[in-house]
């Protein structure tokens, strides 16, 4: 997919004229990311708005002891970076590739620039950090009170919704997820996870496919996350 047809599927870009799609397509440029590489670090100075072009990208919260946590992932037509070009605060996560990946970059600048002159894009905005800030709370909340069960099924049940493919036979997650990456997704450690995960593939819940995971029965991780059922 090629660069003017990401802006035109992203939320904030979607909304604007042909033209100034057009317009602000040109203000973009390219950089490619190889796995693990970060497009940026917790505490850097905002200077870019990003959008995916190709690829993934997570971010993450390092924490004092060590521990990561992953707050978000990010797909094709996902924008990242822009809260901080607003209060001009440093970036308060990292962003790393989880696989090769083209970032579109556009500065600061002229993201203000162009915001300024199409003033009605700021209502998609807005509507897109009260979004942003609901997940937030929903993560913090499930992290403070829920079972690690119900996390990591919430947690497939969330990247399914984002980057699931319908098959006869379930859902295929076309991510490659390490039992690393749901561990500090779920705010948990890698031991209890690899527990979970076999318990949920003995269940027939789900299954490992290549590196990825395969939800044979949705409905059942649904229970679980709501705290109905246990695996």
């Amino acid at each position: 997919m090629d660069r003017l047809q990401i802006l035109k599927k992203s939320v904030f870009f979607s909304s604007v004229s042909e033209g100034s799609q057009k317009e602000i397509n040109r203000l973009f440029t390219e950089e490619p990311y190889k796995k693990d590489d970060y497009i940026f670090f917790e505490g850097d100075a905002p200077q870019w708005f990003y959008v995916v072009k190709e690829g993934k990208v997570k971010l993450v919260k390092h924490s004092d002891t060590g521990k990561d946590v992953i707050l978000q992932v990010f797909v094709p037509g996902d924008m990242f970076g822009e809260v901080s070009l607003f209060d001009r605060k440093p970036y308060a996560a990292s962003a790393q590739a989880m696989e090769p990946s083209t970032i579109l970059k556009l500065s600061r600048q002229d993201f203000l620039l162009f915001f300024g002159r199409h003033p009605f894009v700021a209502t998609e905005m807005i509507m897109e950090l009260g979004r942003q800030l609901r997940e937030a709370h929903a993560t913090i909340k499930s992290l403070a009170v829920d079972r690690v069960e119900q996390r990591i099924a919430n947690i497939l049940l969330k990247l399914a919704d984002k980057l699931g493919a319908p098959e006869k036979a379930g859902i295929m997650l076309n991510l490659s997820l390490t039992r690393q990456d749901l561990a500090d997704m779920a705010g948990t450690t890698v031991e209890t996870t690899i527990r979970v995960m076999s318990r949920f593939t003995k269940s027939r819940i789900v299954k490992p496919v290549s590196g990825k995971v395969f939800i044979l029965d949705p409905p059942a991780l649904q229970r679980i996350s709501e705290g109905k059922e246990y695996a």
